[in-house]
């Protein structure tokens, strides 16, 4: 195959797979962080992309959807049940969050792992030309950076962690913790979302492993030389122009007034946009919230609380016990509180498209973001850039990748639920000129520091390695 000068390698392909039911196959692109991240650098050069197609026993041919080249990976049943839904969601997933849930650690479920990552790691050897550049990504593919380079010594090896990485304390709970540091060091540059994440990674290899190392520099020793690896801090954004579109739109902006409407328009709109998931704090807001409802400093009839959920690995245990607890949560709340004509929480169990997101970051007021852990968080900065008007407030946990860039947000630990109530009550009662000074600033490195500017300096320091070794 070796035609693709750039091929990205990640867990999932970028489109998701639909049949009508007149049995016709289409593709559409799929949701999510990591698509949007990379689309738009996909279209800019001559690339190919590696990734499943989110169905176990699909086997498919390589084929171009979306104006994009993409080589299916498949895997069978029991190797989502092992690979993915075990070893990267239910013993990395966790781990990673700073054992938020306990990691459960199998042997048969790292075997799965080491024999997907080969899977993958072998279908972008085959796919890229001689000097070509292959970009991994995410914790689902650790291993793959080192076996690419056994299979391909000649082509550039950049990998992406868009989770956290955990403290050594943590992380030396993991069995096969060397396995993973000398998987990851077979890149040449390795990216995280926060300078304290390559931190925590350099400490990791220090320590395990021994190696030397100057700064971010590793030098990983080979059979004649040593090699020099970096890694660093490459935090990731969102691509602005869709949003930047959407918002502009008379029938999105209709739709805005519409969801206030809906609501009875109230005073506030406190939102909260995440997948249904234990490291994204949601029990934690919406027990701030319920009491400051029940204390009487926020009332039904003023302010409404719309939460949105996207289902994630429902079958996964703890994600079933996690949506058990937040919908009996918000039927308490909303049994205590609601009127005839208000309700305290809109609780929304399902995913929107585009269009209806950038409506809800306009209709609300204040955007609630209280993860306990998050590499990054693009919610975030959608909610941003929404923002044209330089109105609106953001309360954002100060334990997410965007905290270190988002400094005007209302800082907040999750935790502390005393604190999280008294960050809500300041974003609801913050005067429009404070929150215009926070806003502007905001959006100010939202659109500066998009996706491009960020895949443009991950790439640089790529071309910056391959230029060495030419």
């Amino acid at each position: 195959m070796n035609s693709a000068e750039f091929v990205v390698v990640a867990n999932r392909l970028p489109v998701d797979r639909v049949v009508d039911v007149q049995g016709e196959e289409t593709w559409r692109p799929s949701p999510g962080g990591l698509v949007a991240a990379l689309e738009p650098v996909m279209r800019s050069v001559d690339g190919a992309w590696v990734g499943w197609a989110g169905q176990a026993d699909l086997e498919l041919e390589p084929f171009t959807a979306n104006g994009l080249r993409l080589i299916p990976i498949t895997l069978s049943e029991q190797e989502v049940a092992e690979y993915y839904e075990g070893f990267a969601n239910d013993t990395i997933w966790p781990l990673y969050h700073d054992v938020i849930a306990p990691p459960a650690y199998h042997r048969e479920w790292w075997d799965a792992y080491v024999t997907v990552n080969r899977r993958f790691a072998e279908a972008a050897a085959a796919a890229v030309v001689h000097n070509g550049t292959v970009w991994v990504h995410d914790y689902q593919l650790q291993l793959v950076p080192e076996m690419v380079r056994a299979l391909r010594p000649d082509v550039t090896i950049g990998y992406f962690h868009h989770i956290p990485f955990p403290a050594h304390g943590l992380y030396a709970q993991l069995p096969w913790r060397d396995q993973v540091l000398r998987g990851l060091l077979g890149a040449d540059v390795i990216g995280f979302q926060r300078m304290q994440d390559a931190n925590y990674f350099l400490a990791a290899v220090r320590r395990r492993l021994q190696y030397n190392m100057k700064g971010p520099m590793v030098d990983v020793p080979g059979e004649t030389e040593t090699r020099p690896v970096l890694a660093k801090a490459f935090p990731i954004s969102i691509d602005t122009a869709p949003y930047l579109e959407l918002l502009a739109k008379p029938e999105v902006q209709a739709r805005a007034v519409e969801i206030r409407e809906s609501l009875g328009n109230p005073k506030h709109i406190l939102l909260g946009v995440d997948r249904l998931d234990y490291t994204k704090g949601i029990r934690h807001r919406i027990k701030a919230y319920g009491e400051l409802l029940a204390e009487g400093r926020l009332h039904v009839e003023d302010v409404t609380f719309i939460q949105v959920a996207s289902p994630s690995r429902e079958r996964v245990d703890a994600y079933v016990h996690l949506r058990d607890e937040i919908e009996l949560a918000v039927g308490r709340i909303n049994g205590d509180t609601d009127t005839m004509d208000h309700s305290a929480i809109r609780y929304l169990h399902q995913g929107f498209p585009r269009e209806e997101m950038v409506a809800l970051y306009l209709a609300a007021d204040v955007m609630l973001i209280t993860a306990l852990r998050d590499g990054m968080n693009l919610v975030a900065k959608e909610y941003i850039a929404t923002r044209a008007d330089n109105r609106g407030a953001l309360v954002l946990s100060e334990f997410t990748g965007a905290a270190d860039e988002l400094r005007q947000a209302i800082r907040v630990n999750p935790h502390d639920i005393e604190g999280l109530k008294e960050a809500i009550m300041t974003a609801v009662e913050m005067e429009p000129a404070e929150q215009g000074r926070r806003m502007r600033s905001l959006r100010k490195r939202v659109l500066e520091h998009d996706v491009r500017a960020w895949s443009s300096s991950f790439i640089e320091a790529l071309s910056d390695v391959s230029a060495r070794h030419s």
